[in-house]
């Protein structure tokens, strides 16, 4: 179902489906249109869904020249323009919700709410730690398998790990025909940990929902409380990506979030 759509200089493979209030979603690290499937398949009903795969991810190609934040935030606004989407409910996880937050600061005009799930204004030591860690394990881990074994330690819960949850996204993982370079990944990373929105912060100026994880290793609780003017919930069994391990729970919290905010926003 997706095709590409020419956004500003770049060719962005984009998926579109569902019927409603436009909601556009952005993936994190390496995280192309197939992450957010839960969503997709659960809120076509209620609203038309618009995701797509970053540049340097899937099939989106990596431009030359550095990478940055403030680029991809212009790609998704670019998107949105190239689909004649005035302003979209935008939702974005981990690193795509740093690239939310800027979306939203650079062009706010296209956010009509923005909700962020594990995400964090400029990382703390630890999470920067982490990000190191990640590309170590990027340099080193002999397989695919084995780097995804080890990095999805830190993103799904110790019950998605029992019970073959992770096991499935791992094998989905590896018959993924569109694999994003060792290189493109560790420049998504240095972009990311890069990043800091913290003194600008209070221009975000929409409803804004702000979802953790609490046993969320990584961008931890107390690193999205700090983000915004939000409503802050900590979802406190889940880890990273609660959006896929319970998706109907997820999906419930913000589409309650999203009408919420429609009749304010309109």
């Amino acid at each position: 179902m997706g095709r590409y759509v020419r956004a500003g200089a770049l060719d962005v493979w984009t998926e579109q489906v569902g019927t409603g209030p436009d909601v556009l979603l952005v993936g994190g690290l390496g995280d192309t249109v197939e992450s957010w499937q839960f969503q997709l398949d659960g809120l076509a009903d209620r609203y038309r869904l618009t995701t797509f795969d970053n540049r340097g991810a899937g099939r989106t190609a990596m431009p030359e020249g550095p990478v940055s934040v403030e680029a991809m935030a212009d790609d998704a606004a670019a998107l949105l323009r190239a689909l004649d989407i005035p302003s979209a409910h935008v939702a974005g996880f981990s690193g795509g919700s740093v690239i939310s937050q800027e979306l939203t600061l650079r062009h706010p005009h296209l956010v009509r709410s923005l909700v962020l799930q594990s995400t964090w204004s400029v990382p703390d030591t630890y999470l920067r730690r982490w990000g190191l860690f990640v590309r170590r394990l990027v340099e080193t881990a002999p397989d695919e398998r084995t780097f995804l074994e080890s990095f999805f330690l830190d993103i799904y819960t110790a019950r998605a790990h029992s019970d073959g949850t992770v096991d499935r996204f791992i094998e989905d993982a590896l018959a993924f025909p569109h694999k994003q370079t060792a290189e493109n990944l560790k420049r998504f990373l240095n972009a990311v940990f890069d990043h800091d929105t913290t003194n600008r912060l209070p221009d975000i100026g929409v409803p804004t929902l702000v979802l953790a994880g609490g046993r969320d290793s990584t961008s931890r609780p107390e690193l999205g409380r700090a983000v915004a003017d939000a409503r802050f919930a900590v979802m406190e069994e889940e880890a990273h990506q609660p959006f896929q391990e319970i998706p109907d729970e997820w999906n419930a919290l913000v589409d309650a979030f999203w009408r919420e905010a429609e009749p304010r926003t309109a």
